[in-house]
């Protein structure tokens, strides 16, 4: 199996800290490694580092290799670095090329496609999981892994279940086949997900063999796969910028009929906003989370993440409150999501956007 990490993503929703120069899986926030970091170390308790790709930004290649450095991977690394972002479709099949060419791989071998950028624990039951999405995939499946939600998040976008797969089952493996995918709902909507338990939040990670990929490519994303097909890895490469932008979901995942949803019992958050961070980081008595120099009085349920000011509250909850050597965010809690509103009206402003 070969692990196909996604780092080339901006991670716009935690600005101000999140920036284009120094997007979230490279941030260390409140812990001395990166979501980066922590990515690779969760894969690492699966396969050797020498059946990792990462793919990138041309721009985050200094970053990439430095934080692998720090956890003692140097020089051992294949790193694709993207002329141009084009979303996931095109990246994962950038990807697969390269493993093909490169690495010499077969075209039955199975690629895991993970974001660098999430939360997961624990560690040990998540190497469950992978491993059977990898017999799942063998069987000819692409196969997404989803979580259980736990409250209505607009934030993320769900899968539908439709029948079990009961190939299976005496193995302990749950698996099922995919009704549809939707995209983020509105707050009643996500009720309704909710109560209704058919429904899992879409991780954004998945498994397949290279040839299932791109036989499906073909079929429901010519465009994506005529910028592949009969081509060396460097011919895509020197081409890439010119492909469409187009993500996986729509290009494969919403139209094929071979999906598997594994539904996965952990811990889980891409760390969409500064709610999702909120949620996963270790908290005070009080339900804070204090990042920084910080003096709260009858402070409750707040996230408050300094830099170099003192920050001090008094008589609030439920607070969000970022700041940087540039830039203050003040928000309630549960409305971080329209941090992208701020992104918009500052999406002329370089010095705040990079």
């Amino acid at each position: 199996m070969l692990a196909v990490v996604l780092a080339g993503g901006r991670g716009t929703r935690l600005f101000p800290l999140s920036r284009k120069h120094l997007p979230k899986q490279f941030l260390k926030i409140g812990s001395h490694e990166s979501l980066l970091q922590k990515t690779i170390k969760r894969i690492l308790k699966i396969i050797d580092h020498s059946n990792i790709v990462i793919i990138t930004n041309k721009d985050y290649q200094s970053h990439i290799k430095t934080q692998l450095k720090e956890i003692g991977i140097s020089n051992k690394e294949h790193i694709i670095l993207e002329p141009a972002g084009r979303n996931t479709a095109p990246a994962i099949a950038l990807a697969a090329k390269y493993a093909i060419d490169k690495l010499h791989y077969p075209p039955d071998e199975v690629l895991f496609i993970c974001p660098s950028d999430h939360i997961i624990s624990p560690y040990g039951r998540f190497v469950k999981y992978v491993k059977q999405a990898e017999k799942i995939a063998k069987r000819g499946y692409i196969v997404t892994f989803g979580t259980e939600p736990y409250k209505p998040e607009t934030g993320y976008g769900y899968i539908k279940k439709a029948e079990e797969l009961t190939e299976w089952q005496e193995e302990g493996i749950e698996a099922y086949k995919v009704e549809r995918f939707e995209e983020k709902p509105d707050l009643n909507t996500a009720q309704e997900y909710l109560l209704s338990n058919n429904y899992l939040w879409n991780s954004g990670m998945f498994a397949f063999t290279i040839d299932i990929f791109f036989q499906e490519l073909k079929k429901y994303a010519p465009t994506v796969c005529e910028s592949i097909e009969g081509k060396t890895y460097t011919k895509v490469l020197k081409g890439f910028e010119g492909m469409p932008s187009i993500s996986i979901d729509y290009a494969i995942m919403e139209k094929s009929d071979k999906i598997a949803v594994l539904p996965i019992d952990v811990m889980w958050s891409d760390i969409g906003s500064w709610d999702s961070m909120y949620d996963v980081m270790e908290k005070d008595e009080n339900g804070n989370v204090k990042v920084g120099n910080i003096i709260e009085i009858d402070t409750k349920n707040s996230l408050i993440i300094g830099d170099k000011k003192l920050i001090a509250t008094m008589d609030v909850e439920d607070i969000i409150i970022i700041e940087t050597g540039d830039a203050l965010v003040i928000t309630k809690r549960g409305k971080s999501q329209k941090i992208k509103e701020i992104m918009d009206a500052l999406s002329k402003d370089d010095h705040f956007t990079s």
